[in-house]
């Protein structure tokens, strides 16, 4: 038999959700509130939270709307995306300048 939360629990849980994530999203930077987002760390806050008003499972983060504009630092942005805007690799290593055309390696198969 399927169960449903009654409106009023389903606002008290949309609160607390609302509650857990501009708390999380204000206590540290954007780069790594994103990085909390990936692991799905926030959604185990928001099941064991809500654990009292009704009993949820498979808590997931589907969509986050940004209500004010971050705080915009030009040089933290060209720390992270490299001063000369050559090309990088997975890890962040600078590969290419930007002038410079580097041949793609031929792949064995696709």
């Amino acid at each position: 038999k399927t169960a449903y939360a009654q409106s009023s629990q389903v606002r008290a849980i949309r609160k607390k959700m609302v509650d857990i994530m501009t708390k999380e999203a204000s206590t540290v930077d954007l780069k790594s509130f994103v990085n909390k987002l990936i692991p799905d760390s926030i959604g185990k806050d928001i099941e064991k939270e809500c654990m009292d008003i009704y009993p949820l499972h498979d808590v997931f983060i589907r969509k986050v709307k940004v209500l004010k504009k971050p705080k915009f630092d030009v040089s933290k942005l060209m720390d992270l995306h490299g001063e000369t805007g050559g090309t990088t690799d997975e890890s962040g290593e600078i590969v290419s300048a930007p002038g410079e055309f580097v041949e793609p390696t031929i792949q064995e198969s696709v």
